[in-house]
């Protein structure tokens, strides 16, 4: 394992920050957060001439057949500008969903309109309760004619009120499956939910006999589900650390300019504690997320174990950095129009998303057998 960026990846990440910084600063993720669907449409297609959307998607299904690494690197700097997209959902959930479940027609189907941008995807997994893990899984899945019909609720879809696609996790006689769903279907009713985080949409969805298409093999969902949750485990940390690492920048930039006394408040003892303690949780949640996102794209046999460890420290690192720069700023910084506030409501929102904290230390205390 090679844990170094090539020149093509660094000038990769220097060109995706570019077009964040022009195309959707945070005055215009303020804008597009407070639209109907969510994000910003012509954005959305700009992303998708660069090629971000099929970055991670292989050439034989449309995409550009890069890394997971690369796909790693463009969530990293989504994550620093919380922009509005459902790159995460569509380019990580739902594409992954697919490839894993190793179902070639679907993959031809489904693969090159998400990574041409023409077709947006999600993974509809949990349901009211809210959990991550498989057995809480109840929507139920039967055969109809050709094909299948679903009955249940799914809650806390990302951006499944905009999808296209929607990829289920139901349960069928045989166990745990996936099942493709067209976004028009009948019989889908589909509500957008009020959120924390304004800048990553969630909606309930509600299948009544709805028709549905088999992804994969039937009860073969909870093997290869797993594996799209581990590897999106460590794709969120990637966002999660462009966010802190943004969070920290604003704290340090704000600190070298307030004045108190006549000098800056970065040179008090006990914000340069802060800024030394934020620093520290952001370079180690770094390499914790490089370490998971190249054991992805070696295919190790380590990324169970690394996507809970990576998960549960990046999240609390988040949070954390969100949380001090909002000290830092000090009053101003507990106001709504302060930009601050987006990002410890993303911060916020990624803890509980994918599995909190404790339920990735749970579930690698039982991959390492504890």
């Amino acid at each position: 394992m090679e844990l170094v960026f090539s020149p093509e990846q660094d000038e990769l990440r220097r060109s995706v920050r570019r077009f964040i910084e022009t195309k959707t600063p945070l005055s215009a993720v303020r804008q597009q957060m407070e639209t109907e669907q969510g994000h910003d449409a012509a954005l959305w297609h700009q992303m998708a001439q660069l090629g971000l959307q099929s970055i991670a998607i292989p050439e034989e299904y449309g995409g550009a057949g890069s890394s997971f690494v690369d796909l790693a690197i463009v969530l990293e700097e989504l994550g620093r500008g919380v922009v509005p997209s459902p790159f995460f959902a569509s380019a990580v959930l739902a594409a992954y969903a697919l490839l894993d479940a190793d179902d070639d027609a679907a993959c031809r189907d489904y693969l090159p309109g998400i990574a041409d941008g023409s077709r947006i995807g999600t993974l509809a997994f949990t349901e009211d309760s809210g959990a991550w893990d498989l057995g809480s899984i109840t929507m139920s899945a039967v055969p109809n004619g050709d094909g299948w019909s679903l009955t249940g609720a799914k809650s806390f879809v990302v951006d499944g009120h905009v999808a296209d696609l929607v990829l289920v996790a139901a349960r069928t006689s045989t166990g745990i499956s996936l099942f493709a769903v067209e976004g028009n279907a009948d019989a889908l009713v589909r509500t957008a939910l009020p959120t924390l985080d304004q800048t990553r949409t969630l909606a309930r969805l509600v299948f009544d006999s709805t028709p549905a298409r088999l992804i994969g093999v039937d009860g073969g969902a909870e093997v290869t589900l797993a594996r799209t949750l581990d590897k999106a485990a460590i794709a969120q940390a990637a966002e999660q650390l462009g966010g802190a690492q943004a969070a920290l920048d604003m704290a340090v930039d704000y600190a070298k300019v307030r004045q108190q006394f006549d000098q800056p408040i970065g040179s008090f003892q006990a914000i340069k504690h802060k800024a030394s303690e934020m620093l520290l949780q952001v370079e180690s949640a770094r390499s914790a997320t490089y370490y998971g996102m190249w054991a992805v794209a070696d295919e190790s046999d380590e990324v169970p174990i690394v996507a809970s460890l990576v998960k549960a420290y990046c999240s609390e690192a988040f949070f954390h950095a969100a949380g001090e720069n909002i000290q830092i700023h000090g009053g101003i910084g507990f106001t709504w129009e302060h930009d601050a506030h987006l990002y410890f409501k993303r911060a916020k929102s990624s803890q509980l998303f994918l599995g909190d904290g404790d339920y990735h230390r749970e579930n690698l205390a039982e991959r390492v057998g504890i």
